[in-house]
């Protein structure tokens, strides 16, 4: 039967671009970079050859979990030995990793190894399925360096609001909703991150991202971060109030010539007309954020060229501007260790054509649609201090190339009027006291005037039928109709949560049928998406806390079990159902899919006597400092009439092993069980191998996968999956036999 939608064949061979043939040289792309000087020019030849070079890999350990330290002590003791002496072609290429010396807390680190060889190279398996396992469970993030360092740089606080303006594929917006949680007890921070992208496809990228860190203070949106839309909040008093962000983040779209080292076939596609088509849209995406930006906060720009017409020309433009509104901040002492060259306050303008300007006024008439005067250094360049602005160079720490300007916002902008804030409501009666001419206008005239054409407007509030491409289930918070409020009590009753556990803050993704997963959202989350609802195209938020157990098991009190991904986030909240267990019953736990009874500690079958069958949370904390596992480790389980279960997906219970120190399962290692491995096992049953592929499969056990997702296992408590649209997201029900 064939595929529906299938596309047509292509008749004859078709043509595919192998990268190790492109040749690395580009003479238009050498001479531009030679006469513009924006760096050195006796490092020209040094700059080339780094270039020409594959990047290292590198990544970081995700830092605001407990567990950071932990894993990066066992990944230490465990995962790099096996590196030195590697060798490929007779020649020693492995060394082991070293850190990132600018980044906080050791938290990254570089090989000189690339992707391709971490992949390939037999000795490398170990550490290839470490990074593998640990990326998937979200406790290690495989990210370019130059990319780390624009998050680094905001400065981010736990109270702070943040905004993304173009986040896909979302490694730096991961990076911002870890400073949000970092050195924060509360699972529910004061923080917000607001992560965009205009295209809707890529924001799906940006919600893989998003969901590996579980955290319930962050949305993805979906718009035009030129055309980034006016949200409100409500106030103590019951305002409403325009949001102001704290921070906020612009990696922009550019040429991407800065990315020669992994993206090849730039040596081929670069031209002049790439930076000169993007110029504008950069402009008016800064532009957005400057607006958005609360007065004393900071915004990043940044981009992966280093093309000065994307750079500077850009910062200078709104720095001239917005006169003495905005400022560049001097970053030098912010990042020791870091090299990078200081940004230009000269440089010329070549048009596609390949001519050269110094001043806009030599451009001529037919050439001044192609090129702007905002392209070139303004007459006062000096006084806006462009060399504090961050050139990064592949040949100063084998890195790729990238270019950062941190701007800070000293007051409101020449064409922004001061907010006062005020019901925006029409049918609210606004006070007296705040009768000013501000006041008077309509809802729609909040958004700030600008002085010109190229100015951003916000989309209508009242629209209500979103383009294409943006088909999102709405978000519905949990108690408004008498079957809600059932659920939320079974879940309280059950649970024992706490008087403070704030149950108006769960939501779901569908207002018919049977709520098959819960969701969690920070209070501020929930003061955005309620008082937004025909101005936000909402991609996902929130972290799902429960997911729906259709269970025949008998005394079964609720229909809703605690889900791995929300376990850290509800735990706080939960009284009687928080088991303390001992390390050696996590380790069964965890490599065991149903231990029995029998099999378990006498202290763990005592605390497990007087308990209702369901779901529960296990506990293992550290008796002292000097324990082998240092962290708190939190896991889903359920209870059984004979066993024990951890509900748990085979990374997270790889990535639990691999905190403890303990060898991970065979069934658990990661490509382990891919199409080709099957069909190899499959080829050894029929050369002699009596163990059935089937049974192998089997014996992987029945686990949860990021979206929902179970592999069925037959065992004495199995589990159906049926598929939910919307967000991806799949239905768990559990049947015990």
């Amino acid at each position: 039967m064939g595929r529906k939608g299938r596309k047509p064949q292509v008749i004859g061979k078709r043509k595919r671009v192998n990268y190790d043939d492109i040749v690395k040289e580009n003479k238009k792309y050498e001479d531009y970079y030679r006469r513009i000087k924006c760096f050195p020019v006796d490092e020209f030849e040094r700059f080339l050859e780094a270039m020409r070079n594959p990047l290292p890999s590198v990544f970081r350990i995700t830092g605001y979990k407990e567990h950071a330290k932990q894993l990066l002590k066992k990944m230490k003791e465990n995962h790099f030995a096996g590196i030195i002496d590697v060798k490929l072609d007779q020649e020693e290429i492995g060394k082991r990793p070293a850190v990132l010396p600018w980044y906080p807390n050791e938290l990254a680190w570089q090989t000189n190894l690339s992707r391709t060889q971490i992949r390939k190279v037999p000795e490398l398996e170990d550490f290839h399925n470490f990074l593998i396992t640990e990326t998937e469970s979200g406790h290690v993030t495989r990210q370019e360096s130059v990319s780390m360092i624009p998050p680094l740089l905001l400065d981010v606080k736990s109270h702070h609001k943040i905004l993304d303006l173009c986040a896909a594929p979302g490694s730096k917006t991961a990076q911002l909703i870890e400073m949000l949680h970092s050195g924060n007890s509360e699972s529910l921070s004061e923080g917000l991150c607001i992560a965009n992208d205009k295209d809707n496809k890529r924001c799906y990228m940006l919600v893989h991202q998003t969901n590996r860190l579980n955290s319930p203070v962050s949305l993805v949106v979906n718009h035009d971060g030129a055309r980034f839309p006016e949200l409100v909040i409500k106030n103590k008093e019951g305002f409403e109030v325009p949001l102001r962000y704290d921070r906020v983040l612009a990696d922009v779209p550019c040429s991407g010539d800065g990315t020669m080292r992994k993206n090849t076939d730039v040596w081929q596609k670069w031209n002049v007309g790439n930076g000169i088509y993007l110029h504008g849209l950069q402009v008016r995406i800064l532009q957005r954020g400057l607006e958005l930006l609360e007065v004393g906060g900071r915004i990043v720009y940044s981009t992966c060229s280093l093309n000065p017409i994307e750079d500077e020309a850009v910062v200078s433009a709104l720095l001239s501007k917005c006169d003495d509104s905005i400022e560049l901040v001097d970053v030098m002492d912010e990042l020791k260790g870091l090299q990078w060259c200081p940004g230009i306050s000269e440089w010329e303008v070549q048009d596609r054509s390949g001519n050269w300007y110094s001043k806009f006024s030599e451009v001529p008439d037919t050439k001044q649609k192609e090129i702007r005067p905002s392209m070139f250094p303004p007459e006062t360049a000096e006084k806006y201090n462009l060399n504090r602005c961050m050139r990064l160079l592949p040949h100063y720490q084998d890195t790729g190339g990238f270019f950062v300007a941190v701007l800070a916002k000293k007051k409101v902008l020449p064409w922004e009027k001061r907010i006062i804030p005020c019901p925006i409501d029409i049918n609210v009666k606004k006070p007296e006291s705040v009768e000013t001419d501000e006041s008077k206008d309509k809802e729609n005239d909040m958004t700030p005037k600008i002085a010109d054409d190229s100015a951003t407007k916000s989309p209508p509030a009242k629209k209500k039928c979103w383009g294409a491409g943006f088909k999102e289930d709405p978000f519905i918070f949990l108690g408004e109709t008498d079957s809600e409020k059932e659920i939320v009590t079974q879940i309280k009753s059950y649970y024992s949560l706490k008087e403070d556990f704030p149950h108006n803050q769960l939501l779901t993704r569908s207002s018919q049928g049977k709520k098959r997963h819960i969701y969690m959202v920070s209070s501020l989350v929930r003061n955005i998406i309620t008082n937004n609802e025909k101005r936000l195209k909402l991609i996902n938020t929130g972290v799902r806390v429960f997911s729906r157990c259709d269970n025949n098991q008998p005394n079964l009190q609720c229909h809703f079990r605690v889900t791995q991904d929300g376990c850290e986030v509800i735990e706080p909240f939960m009284g009687d159902r928080v088991i303390e267990i001992e390390l050696d019953d996590v380790i069964k736990l965890l490599c065991e899919e149903q231990p029995t009874y029998t099999s378990l500690s006498e202290p763990l079958r005592t605390r497990m006597k007087d308990l209702l069958p369901g779901s529960l949370l296990f506990k293992y904390t550290p008796a002292n400092g000097q324990a082998s596992v240092s962290c708190e480790l939190i896991l889903s389980g359920w209870k059984g009439n004979t066993s024990l279960r951890a509900y748990m997906n085979k990374f997270e219970r790889a990535h639990y092993l691999n905190l403890i120190g303990h060898e991970i399962p065979e069934e658990y290692v990661p490509n382990r069980n891919s199409r080709r491995k099957r069909a190899e096992n499959a080829g050894d049953s029929k050369n002699g191998d009596t163990t059935d592929v089937t049974v192998k499969e089997q014996a992987s056990g029945c686990e949860e996968s990021k979206n929902g997702d179970v592999s069925v296992t037959p065992t004495v408590e199995t589990a159906n999956v049926k598929e939910e649209t919307g967000a991806g997201h799949a239905t768990v029900e559990v049947v015990s036999e």
